[in-house]
């Protein structure tokens, strides 16, 4: 519950745009970067959605640490965007923060290690992009995280879903995650102690944000990580529709089956809600067509929910994030 004083708080809360008029953010000598009403559909991979009440982008951990003091003090409600590849914005947009992890926050370093051990730790914020990071490590001669490559997602993101492909997974290089409150740096969380799941991450607290990943890899020649990423991009776009707008797989696959083949088994490829299509090549990508709203996207995924659970009994899960709908 808001404090009563926060007039942001209680006009966001109920879904109030206009709130962004008043935002106390304004007034706290927060030195990061601030925005009103900023469009959150460029943001995003599916190119959907309505404005951010406020927008703000913090340059470091320090700043992103302040912010989320400020927003817990104001008690105003706040979500983290990376790159926008799973996320699918209401057309009101989100009446609330929206804290944008970008370059600013993109720093990777090597760190030191043991002159026995044999893998390289690596540091990344979260606001690093995976194509970034795919680029950096092969520079580096660091393999282990080509399967990642294609994926337009930030590596904070990648984290918090445990995103994988090629049955590999991030978890699965995952040493340690520093974890950001409004207390500052409240933890650096050793993997073993992290609970890693299909496309889950638990244990992290709603107050924490991932504020750098710490992660394992092994020396590898360049040209064979470029050869390796290479022929996992090419497996990619063969299977996956290219030049329309999409998260990404919208539904989690099911235990032992995969949601697009459930999908396709329905007969729902090249099924229409508006500008909104479940794709005629990868029946796991709903895709925008141009100009797709985001309540068309939502209805036609639903029409596909209660398709296959009448064809096969199975209900499909949302892989995609919802941001700003009641």
């Amino acid at each position: 519950m808001a404090p009563a004083g926060c007039e942001l708080a209680r006009k966001l809360a109920g879904g109030c745009l206009e709130g962004a008029d008043h935002c106390p953010l304004f007034s706290e000598n927060w030195p990061g970067a601030l925005s009103r009403r900023e469009p959150l559909a460029p943001l995003t991979t599916f190119r959907v959605g309505g404005p951010a009440a406020i927008m703000a982008r913090p340059a470091g951990l320090p700043e992103l640490a302040a912010l989320l003091a400020i927003l817990q003090r104001r008690g105003c409600p706040w979500r983290v965007l990376g790159r926008g590849s799973n996320l699918l914005v209401a057309d009101r947009g989100y009446a609330g923060v929206v804290i944008a992890l970008g370059r600013r926050l993109g720093k990777v370093e090597l760190l030191p290690a043991g002159p026995r051990e044999p893998l390289s730790l690596l540091r990344v914020e979260a606001g690093c992009s995976l194509a970034s990071l795919l680029n950096w490590t092969a520079a580096q001669g660091l393999g282990g995280l080509e399967f990642l490559v294609g994926i337009p997602g930030s590596v904070g993101g990648a984290a918090m879903m445990n995103a994988g492909a090629f049955g590999q997974c991030l978890s699965e290089r995952v040493v340690a995650l520093e974890l950001v409150s409004a207390a500052g740096l409240s933890r650096v969380e050793p993997g073993e102690r992290l609970c890693f799941s299909y496309r889950r991450l638990q244990g992290v607290a709603p107050e924490e944000v991932v504020g750098a990943v710490i992660l394992a890899l092994a020396s590898r020649e360049p040209e064979d990580i470029k050869k390796t990423a290479r022929h996992y991009l090419a497996r990619r776009r063969a299977g996956q529709p290219r030049g329309v707008a999409s998260a990404g797989s919208f539904f989690k696959n099911p235990p032992g089956d995969y949601a697009g083949r459930l999908i396709e088994a329905a007969g729902l490829k090249g099924l229409r809600v508006g500008q909104a299509q479940v794709s005629p090549r990868h029946a796991n990508f709903l895709v925008n067509l141009g100009g797709a709203r985001a309540a068309e996207v939502l209805a036609l995924a639903e029409q596909v929910q209660a398709a296959v659970r009448r064809q096969s009994g199975v209900e499909l899960e949302p892989e995609v994030h919802f941001l700003g709908f009641s």
